[in-house]
């Protein structure tokens, strides 16, 4: 904290104007965290995003049945929320992607944002079987996240088998909290915070720049119960 200040004083007096130094403080550490930590939302990647919705769809027209295309822009549009029309452009792709584990994760995922969670939790179950590691084995989060409000023991199993694959991972851990802490289980996701930051300290060098946003987030987590 004192080296916030100190800097912020030495920009007050290069710039003269107090709120121009805290803008380039702020523009400052967000570039920090960015190249570090990876706590802030990034704001590139939104419009990237934009970008290739714009371009694949505009393949689309030229091109209606590339399927390679329609697949991408479905997930494009999973990332943005857009569940609807990324469902009924998947419905299309059952036929050459029916081996395909991350066809049936994306499938899965939208249904479950459709509320059809009983389908959806089905779809993603068949992904897993496909290759139990699909997306490093996220859509176990995706199913503990549909089950959390309704059946908690189901939740928290699924939160297990994604540790299973992630045994020292401080992502892991984290997650755990997450769902712990949406259970109003304070005791226990206060623990689970912990563990993540003793595996981010067990981790090697080279290991803990990847799960450091994660060990940032158990800290101001746990503080926060």
């Amino acid at each position: 904290m004192l080296i916030k200040f100190l800097i912020f004083g030495l920009l007050w007096r290069i710039v003269g104007n107090p709120f121009i130094a805290i803008l380039i403080l702020l523009v400052i550490l967000y570039f920090l965290d960015r190249r570090y930590v990876g706590v802030f939302p990034s704001f590139t990647k939104p419009l990237k995003r934009m970008r290739n919705i714009s371009r694949l769809r505009q393949q689309l027209a030229m091109s209606p049945n590339e399927v390679s295309s329609k697949l991408e822009l479905a997930r494009l549009l999973i990332e943005r929320k857009r569940y609807s029309e990324a469902h009924a452009l998947l419905l299309e792709l059952e036929r050459p992607y029916e081996q395909s584990a991350e066809y049936w994760e994306a499938l899965g995922t939208t249904e479950l944002h459709l509320g059809n969670i009983e389908k959806g939790e089905r779809h993603i179950l068949q992904a897993l079987e496909i290759n139990p590691r699909v997306k490093y084995g996220r859509p176990y989060l995706t199913l503990a996240g549909a089950f959390k409000d309704t059946h908690e023991d189901k939740a928290l199993d699924y939160v297990h088998q994604f540790q299973e694959i992630h045994s020292s991972s401080s992502e892991a851990y984290y997650l755990l909290g997450s769902v712990h802490r949406s259970l109003g289980r304070n005791a226990d996701a206060k623990q689970a915070y912990e563990q993540s930051l003793d595996v981010y300290r067990s981790l090697p060098k080279y290991k803990k720049r990847q799960e450091r946003r994660w060990a940032v987030r158990s800290w101001f987590r746990k503080r926060g119960l």
